[in-house]
C-alpha cells in the first residue's frame, strides 16, 4: 500500500485520496496527456478549475484513463469572479459539460473574493449566494460534495452563518515555509478538511538550503519532503506537474519525518515565489 492508495474521509462519508494531482497552468491540450499519466501510475485525485482553462482537457483524460468513473475523485473550482447564484449555478452546469462528466466528486469557491480584489472589499453576501447554487448542485446529486479555497476564518464563519450543508473542504496555500497554523486548527475544530496546494512553494523552496539538508537527511527529494510535510499536516496534497516522472517520484513518500523536523518545517517563514509573486495567492497579500 503507498500513499496513493490511503485517502481521508470528509465529514459526509465521501472518501478523498491524500495524494492528489494539480494542474494549474497545464494546457487544455496536454491536460488529457497528463490526467492519464497520473492515472497509470496509480492517482486517483485530480484537480482542476474553471480558471485553469483546462477543464475540457481534465475531462477528456478522466474518460480515457482506462478506469471506472467511481474510482477517480475529481474536484473543480468556481471561478473567483462569480458573486451571484444564477452565475454559479450556471457555472456549475458548465464545469460538468466541459468536463463531460454527470457528476463532480468536488467543486470549490476558488476565492472569497474576486482576484482583482484578493483580499481585499466585502464579497459575504455574494458568497452565500454562491454557496448557495453549490448547496443545490449538491443536493441535486451533480457534486459529491462542495467546500471552498483560500478562505480565511472569517471568509468560513460567513458561510457557516446561515448555510444548510457546511463546506466540506477549504483548499489553501500549505507549504513548509507557509504553515497558517491557525487556520489549519480552525478548520479541523469545524471537521473542514484541508487540501494542501503549492505543496513546494511553486517551487522556489528547491533553492533553501535547509530544506535541502534536511531532505538529503532522510536521502529524499525536497519536493517528497515537502509533499510528505503538508500530508502529515493532515492536509490533502497536491503537487502540480505534467511531468510523469515527477508524478511517481512525488508519490514515493513512504518515510516519516521526526516531530523536531516537523515543528521546524512548521515555524520556517519562507514566502518568496519568486516570477509567482505576482499571482494574487503569493502576492503577500
Amino acid at each position: 500500500m503507498t500513499i496513493l492508495d490511503e485517502t481521508y474521509t470528509l465529514s459526509n462519508g465521501v472518501e478523498i485520496p491524500k495524494l492528489g494531482l494539480g494542474t494549474w497552468f497545464i494546457d487544455d491540450d496536454k491536460a488529457d496527456d497528463a490526467v492519464r499519466a497520473a492515472v497509470e501510475i496509480g492517482y486517483r485525485n485530480i484537480d482542476t478549475a474553471q480558471a485553469y482553462g483546462n477543464e475540457r482537457g481534465v475531462g477528456e483524460g478522466v474518460r480515457t484513463a482506462g478506469v471506472p468513473r467511481e474510482e477517480l475523485f475529481v474536484s473543480t473550482k468556481l471561478a473567483a469572479e462569480i458573486k451571484a447564484y444564477d452565475g454559479a449555478a450556471a457555472a456549475i452546469d458548465g464545469s460538468l459539460e466541459k468536463l463531460g462528466l454527470d457528476y463532480v466528486d468536488l467543486m470549490l469557491i476558488h476565492s472569497p473574493q474576486p482576484w482583482n480584489d484578493f483580499r481585499g472589499g466585502d464579497y459575504a453576501e455574494g458568497n452565500r449566494e454562491a454557496w448557495r447554487a453549490l448547496e443545490d448542485a449538491f443536493e441535486a446529486g451533480k457534486l459529491r460534495s462542495i467546500g471552498i479555497s483560500n478562505f480565511e476564518q472569517a471568509d468560513v464563519e460567513n458561510i457557516l452563518g446561515s448555510c444548510s450543508v457546511a463546506p466540506h473542504v477549504n483548499q489553501l496555500l500549505v507549504h513548509a515555509g507557509n504553515t497558517p497554523t491557525d487556520l489549519l486548527a480552525y478548520c479541523a475544530s469545524k471537521d473542514l478538511l484541508v487540501e494542501a496546494y503549492s505543496p513546494i512553494a511553486h517551487g522556489e523552496i528547491l533553492k533553501n538550503t535547509d530544506i535541502a539538508a534536511m531532505a538529503e537527511n532522510y536521502g529524499v527529494s525536497v519536493p517528497q519532503l515537502c509533499i510528505r510535510y503538508t500530508l502529515q499536516l493532515g492536509t490533502v496534497s497536491l503537487p502540480k506537474t505534467a511531468n510523469a516522472e515527477h508524478m511517481r517520484s512525488n508519490a514515493e513518500v513512504d518515510f516519516v519525518i521526526s516531530d523536531a523536523d516537523m515543528d521546524a518545517l512548521r515555524n520556517l517563514h519562507a514566502r518568496d515565489y519568486g516570477d509567482a509573486s505576482v499571482f494574487p495567492v503569493y502576492s503577500g497579500k
